[in-house]
């Protein structure tokens, strides 16, 4: 059973002006799409003409955005029906670097702050990180780096780790990066699977006031790489660390003296649009992470169509995103580099010293399209904190969020609390295809607790009981191929049959995500969780992100989990609540959030127990881990905590008294 609905005729809580809308790329591209292809000049039009005609939409975007080739393709799509099987753009050669770097110029291309305030912000402009690229790239064709070997990044979030990246990629080597958060057990079950010849890492990390030191961790996850040849060692904690252990087991060249610096020319290599690119990882929280294999020129294309169009980025703006390098958000942030825009990199916790510290960076660094999770905003409200009326934001003009499902008391608090006039962009998307299939539009307004709607290109449906449905719940779909989709998993086997098991075993030739999702009357998407964590007592499906926007309102709650547990012959919900210091569950505390649960929800959606734990388990990306909580409860093991950024939080949930109750 849903929610209550929404009032017949809700008021959008920001609509964007007439005049920013005709300054909009957006607009621009749909104004030549009206008068090159006939289409009605309304999004709406828009829209349709990119699924219906996806040849020529895809098409306009690589010539709208300036693509970057040696030569153009000789078919835009072969095997257009197939899902696995469509390929794009066949007989074009490009470079994902050469596109990044297409800005040599004196505008300040990075600007990174780490969270020790001692530190000295740091700047390269595009003319600098071209020059750091150049040497880099020289270093590693030194070592006989060709196409398709492997390099990776054990590496804070940094500007060193952009400079390996695009080095890397301007050979055609394959990226693949951690954050250093990551255990090294964690590191080799990704990369001892795709092999890379060279890896850079760092000494150490900060995070929440604290030195973390992974230097012996750097040593153990070399000496398990078994084709490793190089390590090149970033200096992040301390200018020159001691490498000694490490130069016992394996080669070690410095970050400062790896390469040619007196190297100016890039000779970018040119290469197939499907030619590989990144390799990123599945949560691995249900078994060893699948390695997911992105081709340059579907991740290039994707991302110049949701910065450009759906996110209105250009050179003027600052553009941030707090993620780590172990979130393929990082990647989507770096891919801003091709729209000639300043990236802002920011390393460490985002709620140090206090919860204003990425309002600070944003005062000061100038940023105009601002990124975090859904949990870091919830958080924000909890701490009562007013970022607006604390700092001058009137340079931010897009905020964005993802992460989890963003809940509508979130969509008011920004509003209200961090600024009136900003167009709130909850996306959603994913590792699996390394962007989006729902963001935000800078021609469409923003309703409360609704994602704005399906990015352009991307057929986006929700299907109940194997058929199309609107204003029901239903799993997210996508019907029509498009360039972002993965080339598959690395070492995969003939025929691609865990690549199509993953994504296309459900519904025959459909792209099913995985998550629980619905689309609205005014076109919009509401995300209610996972697909794999629906709760279902008494038959009836239930998104959990349906619960935890409700329990969100409750002050003593800092942040939850819900599960299904089997009992007396059905399912039961459970909810676990982290309470914020000073705070107790009480009978009355539980009796509030029944009610606050049940008063804007149903019945069904009320948990049968609610227990108060220390901790809630995360991803190393900081999802929480619903599946591995119920499987705990069940007595069941749980295949890969190294997946998880907490593992010892597990503990709190296993054979606890009060589930053994009616």
């Amino acid at each position: 059973m849903p929610e209550k609905p929404p009032s017949p005729n809700p008021q959008p809580l920001w609509r964007p002006s007439a005049a920013a809308g005709r300054r909009s790329a957006m607009y621009r591209f749909m104004q030549q799409a009206a008068e090159r292809h006939g289409i009605e000049p309304n999004y709406d039009s828009l829209y349709r003409w990119s699924i219906d005609q996806r040849e020529a939409f895809w098409a306009k975007v690589w010539d709208f955005t300036g693509v970057r080739a040696s030569r153009r393709w000789d078919s835009v799509l072969e095997n257009g029906d197939a899902m696995p099987g469509a390929r794009w753009f066949t007989g074009s050669r490009l470079n994902f670097a050469e596109n990044l770097l297409r800005h040599g110029d004196d505008q300040t291309a990075i600007r990174f702050s780490a969270e020790d305030p001692a530190a000295a912000v740091r700047e390269l402009t595009y003319r600098q990180l071209h020059r750091q690229v150049a040497r880099l790239s020289a270093g590693l064709k030194s070592l006989g780096i060709r196409p398709g070997d492997r390099v990776a990044g054990y590496l804070p979030n940094g500007p060193e780790a952009v400079i390996a990246m695009l080095a890397a990629a301007s050979i055609g080597a394959v990226w693949s990066s951690c954050s250093p958060d990551f255990g090294v057990k964690g590191v080799l079950e990704r990369f001892a699977q795709i092999s890379p010849r060279v890896l850079f890492a760092a000494d150490g990390y900060r995070y929440n006031g604290r030195v973390f030191d992974r230097r012996e961790a750097v040593t153990s996850v070399a000496t398990g790489l078994e084709q490793l040849e190089c390590v090149v060692a970033v200096p992040f904690l301390n200018e020159s660390p001691d490498w000694s252990a490490l130069r016992n087991r394996r080669r070690v060249i410095g970050f400062d003296e790896f390469g040619d610096a007196a190297a100016t020319d890039l000779a970018f290599a040119q290469l197939p649009f499907d030619h590989p690119l990144y390799i990123l990882y599945s949560s691995g929280t249900t078994g060893a992470p699948k390695c997911i294999v992105h081709g340059a020129g579907g991740t290039l294309l994707q991302h110049l169509k949701e910065h450009r169009l759906h996110t209105d980025l250009g050179r003027a703006d600052r553009f941030f995103y707090f993620t780590t390098c172990g979130w393929m958000m990082w990647n989507w942030l770096v891919s801003g580099l091709a729209s000639g825009c300043t990236l802002v990199l920011y390393d460490g916790a985002p709620l140090f010293p206090d919860p204003g510290r990425l309002w600070r960076l944003a005062e000061q660094a100038g940023i105009s399209v601002f990124g975090a999770s859904a949990r870091y905003i919830a958080a924000l409200a909890k701490a009562g904190m007013e970022p607006g009326a604390r700092h001058d934001l009137s340079a931010l003009r897009v905020l964005l969020s993802t992460g989890s499902p963003l809940a509508a008391e979130s969509f008011d608090y920004v509003y209200r609390r961090i600024k009136s006039d900003v167009m709130l962009a909850s996306i959603s998307g994913g590792t699996d295809i390394v962007s989006c299939f729902v963001l935000g539009n800078p021609l469409r307004p923003v309703y409360r607790g609704e994602i704005q709607g399906p990015g352009l290109g991307m057929a986006v449906d929700i299907y109940a009981d194997g058929r199309p449905v609107r204003g029901r719940r239903g799993e997210l779909v996508c019907t029509r191929a498009f360039p972002s989709m993965p080339l598959g998993f690395w070492n995969e086997t003939p025929g691609q049959r865990r690549y199509h098991d993953a994504y296309f075993a459900r519904f025959e030739n459909v792209w099913a995500q995985g998550d629980y999702a619905e689309i609205t009357e005014r076109d919009g998407v509401i995300i209610h969780g996972r697909s794999d964590a629906v709760l279902n007592p008494g038959g009836v499906r239930i998104g959990t992100a349906e619960i935890y926007r409700q329990v969100e309102k409750v002050d003593e709650v800092l942040e939850s989990l819900c599960i299904g547990q089997t009992w007396e012959g059905d399912v039961r919900i459970v909810l676990f609540v982290v309470l914020r210091d000073g705070a107790a569950l009480t009978g009355e505390l539980k009796t509030r959030v029944r009610d606050t649960i049940g008063s804007h929800t149903s019945p069904r959606h009320v948990p049968k127990k609610i227990i108060a734990v220390p901790d809630i388990p995360r991803t190393l990306s900081g999802k929480i881990v619903e599946l591995a909580v119920r499987n705990v409860v069940h007595g069941e093991a749980v295949d890969n905590t190294e997946a998880l950024a907490n593992p010892e939080a597990l503990s709190y949930f296993r054979g606890l008294a009060e589930l053994q109750e009616a």
